[in-house]
């Protein structure tokens, strides 16, 4: 709506350097020689008061003693100085600091003190931090390097953010070396203000900026983090390395779900969520960013390799595997075409080995075939330089062959001396090529990647199904019944009522405290039943001998409960005991054993995991997580990611299960998590699944009263689609109206809607009379993070389609406290009452946030909207350093 608020960090107009010196080696001097010796766009003034002149310039003994305006501080002293720094610095003005200085790092004494004394005097004056020890930043499009780095960044469309100064330092020198260019790097260091969400934030409107590379070490605020992702990821691609791949979770899990899920399977699964790609080597974090900075793109992950040799066919078919990159069949009609024009002993299947004598021509004719087949997403030729190769012509074939296709085609011209020119030629026409199979698959696996994770970015699940009618209520009286009793695990029975509540099949079950109930309670199920043993201190029990399964009479229940009982008493003589329950047997001999299950990530909240179950699930782990909310596509792609799920489909004797059934249970959690919030862990396992549905037989569930939840969905990394905002009323000549939060599919609707805007109502909303949203201001119009901000759109339906006509939107501001709205409504719907409904609407939802005040920017000329939002209450200020700007502030 307004400038971005870290414009002051990346392009400020004027810079003071604290602890500016020229003692040798020290961080002072090599930071301000830095500033200066890049030739900064604007002025820096050095304050230190040991110094009266440096290098030539006047040194100030205070940002007072300057006596012009500065935007950003850049401060290198001691950390007990800092806090005073940043007073000074709020009471003249700044509005951003980078602090390089270290001794902030610890979380108690002399160093909790000055973080905390440093945040409290930014707070108080609204000035941004990045830092502290941090490496500092550089932004090579206004020459600014405000770091204490021995080598600058060339100026180029990367951009990189880093939680580690040292390796900021390694890759530039790394990228130097091969002439790679940077739009921006920055160093957080230890974040305490600024993290990676605000940076994306920034760089996903950045024009320089075509990708965005991050090096992550842990994650501080998983929303934050997910939202500035999310939006960056929308418009760009975004690539990460995150290190720390194999760290053991600290806490002991209760539950197989637990056990099973670490933090770097959470974490991939975030970042599945957000569209982005996963990388774990620094040269792949440069592929990827070349790559996907280019046009190519792929609609599935279905390769074909055309190779002049076996052996480099069989390498990227082996690495094609590793990756999961399908290697697709080709289809008989292409089989056909590579007949025509290929020798009669060819491979005849993919990889399609057009041998060691192939010439140009030859390439040609295989790579137009393989484009053809509408079952192959993409090309990769390989070259060997044979004794009869020709690897120019072979390239040039190449290139005219995919001249016009819509798949991307990948080069591998192996060997070097006799293929360089080739690979040249590649590069002129922008082709990708690389200089061996494995890498070159790597590439296409980017490409697959970042597709299937761009469709994942776009769902926007709400946290209940529209069909879904679940008992919360009655589920969160059980669990506040539990947490009043100080227990953190409910009972079997307990734990089947709170699935039951939500619409999950469980089999019947009766509790039993002597060998008579259990006789009663087998009598009223049905034989055959299973007989389990229930402890409130026994976590698995099959590890105490505490399961007995297929009793089929009403002797065996006798003798089954007493040798229970009393193995119990033999092996957890500590443990309590609360008799048996004893459950229907599941009968079906086609089912399938999976677990569904729920773990909270101490950074993400609470994840979805399914996989294959049964006792052995620990050994054989094989599983995948998800991010809730979910909804079927993001349910389809976890359990495609499982092995367990080529399972389930026909094979052998065994018919299909029922794959809807498996989506209502994962649905089920889903909402589960949303509305539940002290669910800790969640275990149906096993979850038998057959052709005629699912039924979860057993269930473990832990819950937790330490998590503070003070708005909805707080403890979630991705905020549900808030459709409990969505509304209907009608004007007064009976026309329909909707009013909904915006989604991602809105672009086409909401593009159209500012297209026939008219000049004046596009003036008075954009400050421009021509305006018309670029592609990256629609995704970011429509890309929201519900937690952050809110557009609500007023749409009626013409032609059984949705048409777009006024949208209000608030945008939080760095206070947390406050949020700035704008609102625009169609020029022949305007004087309808139409701009008084969406300004209501989004008030509520702004006073529900949380937000204690609510302001914008109107023009003194647009008398309309003064007059809508003086009705609604809001008081105006004019601004002082622009006259023609009146702000209006509401208490909410």
């Amino acid at each position: 709506m307004g400038q971005h608020y870290l414009n002051s960090l990346f392009t400020p107009r004027a810079v003071a350097v604290f602890g500016a010196s020229k003692l040798p080696d020290s961080v002072g001097t090599r930071l301000f020689r830095n500033i200066i010796d890049a030739d900064f766009t604007g002025p820096v003034y050095p304050v230190n008061p040991k110094y009266k002149m440096l290098y030539r310039r006047p040194c100030h003994a205070s940002i007072h003693a300057i006596g012009k305006p500065v935007d950003l501080a850049v401060i290198a002293t001691p950390a007990p100085t800092v806090a005073e720094i940043i007073h000074e610095c709020g009471e003249h003005g700044v509005r951003a600091a980078i602090i390089l200085s270290a001794g902030f790092e610890d979380t108690q004494g002399d160093a909790a003190a000055y973080r905390k004394a440093v945040l409290s005097e930014a707070r108080r004056y609204g000035i941004r931090i990045l830092g502290p020890n941090c490496l500092g930043l550089i932004h090579p499009a206004i020459k600014l390097n405000a770091t204490f780095s021995k080598n600058n960044a060339l100026s180029g469309n990367l951009a990189l953010i880093s939680q580690s100064g040292a390796l900021c330092t390694a890759i530039l020198d790394w990228a130097t070396a091969r002439n790679i260019g940077f739009s921006a790097v920055v160093s957080l260091g230890n974040a305490a203000d600024i993290d990676f969400g605000d940076v994306l934030d920034y760089l996903a409107l950045d024009t320089n900026t075509r990708s965005i590379l991050l090096y992550i070490e842990g994650i501080r605020d998983a929303r934050t983090f997910m939202s500035g992702l999310r939006i960056a990821a929308r418009m760009k691609p975004v690539i990460v390395l995150k290190v720390g791949r194999h760290h053991e979770s600290a806490h002991a899990a209760l539950s197989h779900t637990g056990a099973m899920v670490g933090a770097d399977d959470v974490f991939d699964a975030a970042l599945r969520r957000a569209g982005v790609v996963r990388v774990m080597t620094i040269e792949q974090l440069f592929s990827a960013a070349q790559l996907l900075a280019t046009t190519q793109r792929v609609h599935g992950n279905r390769l074909a390799i055309v190779t002049n040799g076996g052996g480099p066919g069989i390498m990227a078919a082996d690495r094609a595997i590793d990756l999961g990159v399908s290697l697709v069949e080709l289809s008989e009609s292409c089989i056909r075409q590579l007949d025509a024009v290929l020798p009669s002993y060819w491979s005849r299947s993919n990889p399609v080995d057009i041998l060691g004598d192939a010439t140009h021509a030859r390439y040609h004719a295989a790579v137009d075939a393989c484009l053809k087949d509408s079952q192959v997403d993409g090309v990769l030729v390989i070259l060997t330089p044979q004794a009869m190769t020709e690897p120019l012509k072979a390239a040039q074939a190449v290139i005219d062959a995919a001249a016009g296709a819509h798949k991307p085609v990948l080069a591998c011209w192996m060997g070097e001396s006799q293929v360089s020119a080739a690979r040249k030629l590649f590069t002129k026409h922008a082709m990708p090529v690389f200089p061996n199979p494995d890498v070159a698959v790597e590439a296409f696996a980017y490409l697959s990647n970042y597709h299937r994770n761009q469709q994942l970015l776009m769902q926007v699940p709400a946290p209940l199904a529209p069909s879904s009618r679940p008992g919360i209520s009655g589920a969160q009286m059980i669990i506040d019944g539990v947490l009043a009793e100080r227990r953190t695990r409910l009972n079997a029975l307990e734990a089947r009522a709170l699935l039951t509540a939500f619409g999950i099949p469980v089999m019947p079950a009766m509790a039993a405290r002597s060998t008579s109930e259990a006789l009663v309670a087998a009598e009223s199920l049905g034989f055959p039943v299973a007989m389990k043993i229930n402890s409130p201190d026994i976590n698995h029990k099959s590890d105490v001998n505490g399961v007995r399964l297929n009793i089929a009479d009403a002797q065996t229940v006798r003798s089954a409960y007493n040798e229970l009982t009393n193995a119990v008493r033999d092996q957890r003589p500590d443990a309590r005991l609360d008799g048996v329950t004893i459950e229907r047997m599941y009968g079906n001999p086609h089912g399938r054993e999976l677990l569904a299950g729920v773990v909270r990530d101490p950074v993400f909240g609470p994840v979805i995991s399914f996989g294959a179950g049964g006792t052995a699930v620990e050994i054989i782990r094989d599983h995948a997580v998800a991010i809730p909310p979910l909804n079927d596509f993001i349910i389809s792609d976890l359990i495609c990611q499982t092995r367990v799920s080529k399972l389930l489909d026909a094979f052998r004797n065994l018919p299909a299960v029922s794959i809807p059934a498996i989506h209502q249970v994962l649905r089920r959690l889903s909402e589960m998590v949303c509305e539940l919030p002290r669910i800790q862990e969640l275990d149906i396992n096993p979850l038998f699944a057959d052709e005629h549905g699912v039924a979860a037989v057993d269930v473990r569930i832990i819950v937790d009263d330490r998590l503070s939840i003070l708005k909805p969905y707080a403890h979630m990394a991705i905020h549900p689609y808030p459709v409990h905002l969505q509304k209907h009323w009608q004007l007064a000549d009976g026309t329909d109206i909707t009013v909904r939060p915006i989604r991602p599919e809105d672009a086409g609707i909401e593009q159209a809607f500012v297209h026939n805007l008219s000049p004046q109502s596009k003036y008075f909303r954009f400050m421009q009379s021509l305006y018309d949203l670029t592609p990256q201001m629609l995704i970011r119009f429509t890309q929201i993070d519900y937690d952050r901000e809110l557009a609500l759109i007023a749409v009626i339906t013409e032609n059984r389609q949705e048409v777009e006509i006024g949208v209000a939107r608030y945008g939080m501001n760095p206070d947390g406290e406050s949020c700035e709205f704008a609102i625009v409504i169609s020029d022949q719907w305007q004087q309808k009452g139409i701009g008084v409904q969406l300004m209501t609407c989004l008030m509520e939802a702004a006073k529900a946030k949380g937000f204690k005040t609510m302001q914008g920017e109107v023009l003194v000329t647009n008398i309309a909207m003064l007059k809508l939002t003086g009705n609604l209450g809001f008081i105006p200020h004019r601004r002082k350093d622009d006259p023609s700007v009146i702000v209006v502030v509401k208490t909410l």
